[in-house]
């Protein structure tokens, strides 16, 4: 096994790998990508982690799984806690390179392969980035129009049909995606509406292969331990999939009021005297299990691989 440590920016790609002395740098577009690619295919079972960039890695990712190469990408907090405490206070591309290879050597164990996404989630991917960014711009066009003279409505106005329009669009787009691939798991309980799946579907692909602590954990719903000999601190909820939290809290505000079990069991956490966002958090957690276990089920029967809840 040989580590390698991959700092991506959006202009470029610096790799380190072990045993090699110095670090590459790569350009950050296709053909960058292909050299990039066949470089560390000469390299003997490399196992390579990126760090997460905002987008600016989803290329290379999935450039790396087409070429049946081992990937993991992490969170940037780990990767800048593990700089903290190899004592490493200075950051540039190149130390980050080295630092991640680094990291790929001591904890190849405990990463996690990188599994890209079908070409049909890339494109659901997509039109959710999308309309996330129309929407923002049209709630801003909207609350801008009440500010601004009668003199320049006309013009906003002819901006905001033009949004509306694309929204419109893009909602067609996903709901002909979701027709093809969207699974009873993914409808069984109130207020699992379009978005909710698509966001399912699109950014949480590790549904139903997952135990229900890891799922839980993955999106950032797990209650998590602050303990310390005889401290005994308060479980919060920390870090996770935020896009895929912000979906399932949608889901569940719904679920809540109109799924008989989702109903009954936030009330029996409020009159446990459970604060009602903490009851909520619960509720998101559970209807985010039942979802798991019966996306499980499904690929199961399928044949697919799936560990079980």
């Amino acid at each position: 096994m040989t580590a390698v440590g991959i700092d991506v920016g959006k202009a470029a790609l610096d790799v380190a790998i072990e045993g090699v002395a110095g670090v590459v740098r790569f350009t950050n577009n296709p053909a960058g990508i292909r050299k990039l690619i066949r470089r560390l295919a000469e390299v003997t079972d490399a196992r390579a982690v990126i760090e997460a960039t905002g987008g600016y890695e989803d290329a290379l990712l999935e450039a790396c799984c087409d070429a049946g190469l081992w990937v993991s990408r992490i969170n940037p907090r780990q990767a800048r806690d593990f700089a903290r405490a190899t004592g490493e206070l200075a950051k540039t591309d190149a130390i980050d390179a080295r630092l991640l290879c680094l990291l790929s050597r001591l904890f190849v164990d405990r990463l996690r392969r990188y599994e890209a996404p079908a070409p049909w989630q890339r494109d659901l991917r997509d039109w959710l980035l999308r309309r996330s960014q129309v929407v923002s711009t049209l709630q801003a066009q909207k609350q801008q129009t009440a500010l601004t003279s009668p003199a320049v409505h006309k013009l906003m106005a002819r901006t905001i049909a033009a949004l509306a329009r694309e929204l419109a669009a893009i909602d067609r787009e996903m709901r002909t995606l979701l027709k093809a691939h969207t699974t009873p798991a993914l409808q069984s309980s109130k207020g699992m509406g379009p978005i909710f799946q698509a966001t399912s579907l699109a950014l949480l692909p590790e549904l139903g292969t997952l135990t229900r602590q890891q799922i839980a954990k993955l999106v950032g719903v797990a209650p998590l331990n602050r303990d310390s000999g005889q401290l005994h601190g308060k479980r919060r909820i920390r870090g996770g999939r935020a896009p895929v939290r912000v979906a399932l809290y949608m889901a569940t505000l719904s679920a809540v009021r109109w799924d008989p079990t989702m109903r009954a069991h936030y009330q029996q956490l409020r009159a446990r005297g459970k604060l009602g966002k903490v009851a909520l958090v619960a509720c998101m957690r559970k209807l985010l299990t039942i979802v798991n276990a019966r996306r499980r089920d499904e690929l199961r029967d399928a044949g697919g691989i799936a560990i079980a809840v």
